[in-house]
């Protein structure tokens, strides 16, 4: 099994990518419903449905197109190729409300942004 180094990491949004990046997170949860019935011994459950959220890490750049259009409320359409955009690299593909952006400064440090997200749709898994 191979591992990866971050560095790979590309995140397209428009598909552009973003540029500056310096990070990003992608959690992908599942509802379970209970169906236990009165003369069960042990609680049972169903899978429900799933969704997705992440969040995107960069230094701050007014510049870049893809930073310009991440703005609170916005839908994206994004790519998150955590090993690299080479051919058979795996992706993940799907759409995303931007749900909250901060900007940090600090003394003797880089300015940076921080973009989070809420996945509606479905995220599909692939390769490049």
């Amino acid at each position: 099994m191979a591992t990866h180094h971050g560095k790979e990491g590309v995140v397209k949004a428009g598909g552009t990518a973003i540029g500056e990046l310096s990070g990003f997170s992608i959690e992908t949860t599942g509802d379970v419903v209970e169906d236990t019935e009165l003369s069960d011994a042990t609680k049972s459950f169903v899978a429900g449905r799933t969704s997705f959220s992440g969040s995107l890490d960069m230094n701050y750049d007014e510049t870049d197109s893809p930073q310009q259009t991440l703005t609170v409320g916005s839908t994206i359409a994004f790519i998150l190729l955590p090993e690299g955009a080479t051919s058979g690299d795996e992706s993940f593909t799907g759409s995303g409300i931007i749900t909250g952006m901060s900007v940090t400064n600090g003394m003797d440090a880089v300015v940076t942004r921080s973009v989070t997200f809420q996945g509606t749709g479905a995220l599909t898994r692939g390769t490049v």
